[in-house]
């Protein structure tokens, strides 16, 4: 088959933009077979777009012999374009269809495609995962990533209008941000590097000249643990802030989520109908329990965890039956959480660090920072850490480090929240894992 040149052709509508009342207009219309239903004397061809479907209508005796020789031999992803005539009409779900006046044809696709991309045939996660590319290209997806994007774009536009800078770190470092085994080597000229798990350090020193930073970008963790929550490879959103507290950054943490929600509730309409999905506008401020309140209410259901240790999964489900939406846990014991945190004055066995708690999720950790470089050495050897290793970042609390504080979103964690899916790889574009490094 000889395909077609785009040549002088350009999209001048969406299939979500041609409506009823464009009846008798000529559109130019990009995109992608969905469906052909052929009916002998008139054949439907469902052309989707990432904007949504739309009907094309071939009706044999109405069309030129041209565009019906192009139709026979249409068949599902082939990559068209159509020229036609919008009409009105009662027998597609939009009241609207396209007759073609001219069809170009610009690449074919294989006759047996590894999913079905209507959805209508499910098929294994791992199976959609294989054939990413294609798996994308169906509607709940292409809803997913939009939903993925109006929240990014949120929350930059939230952060600009607080006078937050949008700064870019490295990815490959020469020690570990937060200590542990859960890095990523790679081989850097001569010397022995690591990739980034987080921007935690550089952001605590951007705040000495920008004092309000934040980023946007992936990081990596070699992850052990393989749960519907966990990446090896992951987007991570990080604030941090001079002259401030672990109090101001929750309160710009639990505001930032109530606009983020507004807004995809607002421009996302269509693709949370295509995911079955609402989301609930949640009133600020967000409760805030202290970790010694949480080992309270567990105990009350009868999961008794001894003071200092972490709370396991299973009891995090257990506590979104009793606080299903967002809440804070604060207080934590200083021994469980990053080297940074500050711990209290009044009582240096707590320290000033929190989460914010999506139902069972941790969507996002935070907390005031130690700002005096002789604490944060106490600290670093308390965890196990050889303060040479963080020399250059000492240093810089020899330059006048301001109070901060600042906190961490996991992107995929956030999408989940507001998409309703339920494995952390359906929100991800190309997921890695401890089992998954490609395609």
């Amino acid at each position: 088959m000889k395909l077609d040149r785009i040549g002088d052709w350009r999209r001048t509508h969406y299939s979500v933009d041609v409506r009823p009342e464009m009846d008798g207009e000529e559109v130019t219309l990009f995109g992608w077979v969905q469906e052909i239903r052929d009916l002998g004397g008139i054949r439907f061809i469902i052309l989707q777009d990432r904007e949504g479907t739309i009907q094309v209508t071939v009706p044999r005796k109405k069309v030129s012999g041209e565009v019906m020789s192009k139709s026979d031999v249409l068949q599902k992803r082939y990559s068209i374009g159509v020229k036609g005539l919008v009409r009105k009409t009662e027998i597609t779900p939009r009241g609207v269809e396209v007759i073609p006046k001219e069809i170009k044809i610009f690449s074919t696709a294989m006759p047996r495609l590894p999913i079905d991309v209507t959805g209508k045939t499910p098929a294994h996660l791992d199976v959609r995962l294989d054939a990413r590319a294609l798996d994308l290209c169906r509607e709940e997806n292409i809803a997913v990533f939009k939903i993925q994007h109006t929240a990014v774009e949120a929350i930059r536009d939230f952060l600009f209008e607080r006078g937050f800078i949008e700064v870019h770190t490295p990815r490959i470092i020469a020690s570990a941000t937060e200590g542990g085994a859960a890095l990523f080597p790679v081989e850097y000229f001569e010397r022995k590097a690591f990739l980034a798990q987080s921007p935690q350090l550089y952001k605590e020193e951007l705040v000495m000249s920008f004092e309000k930073v934040f980023e946007v970008g992936p990081f990596f963790r070699a992850e052990e643990s393989h749960t519907r929550r966990h990446l090896s490879e992951f987007v991570s959103i990080d604030v941090e802030q001079a002259f401030a507290t672990a109090e101001d950054v929750i309160q710009l943490l639990e505001q930032l989520m109530q606009y983020v929600c507004k807004l995809v509730k607002e421009k996302c309409q269509k693709e949370l109908a295509t995911l079955e999905h609402s989301i609930k506008m949640p009133e600020v401020p967000f409760k805030r329990l202290t970790y010694e309140e949480i080992l309270h209410d567990l105990k009350r259901e009868g999961i008794e965890i001894p003071w200092g240790e972490d709370i396991p999964t299973p009891a995090f489900r257990t506590l979104s039956k009793i606080h299903p939406y967002f809440y804070f846990i604060t207080d934590w014991p200083t021994h469980s959480k990053a080297f940074y945190i500050k711990p209290r004055d009044d009582n240096p066995e707590l320290c000033e660090g929190f989460d914010l708690m999506w139902r069972w999720i941790e969507l996002a950790s935070g907390g005031t920072r130690i700002a005096t470089k002789e604490l944060l050495i106490k600290r670093l050897k308390e965890k196990g850490l050889n303060p040479k290793s963080f020399k250059y970042h000492l240093e810089a609390f020899d330059y006048g480090m301001p109070p901060h504080a600042g906190w961490a979103i996991g992107l995929e964690r956030l999408t989940m929240m507001l998409t309703g899916k339920k494995n952390i790889r359906e929100v991800t574009l190309y997921p890695r894992d401890k089992f998954r490094l490609t395609p």
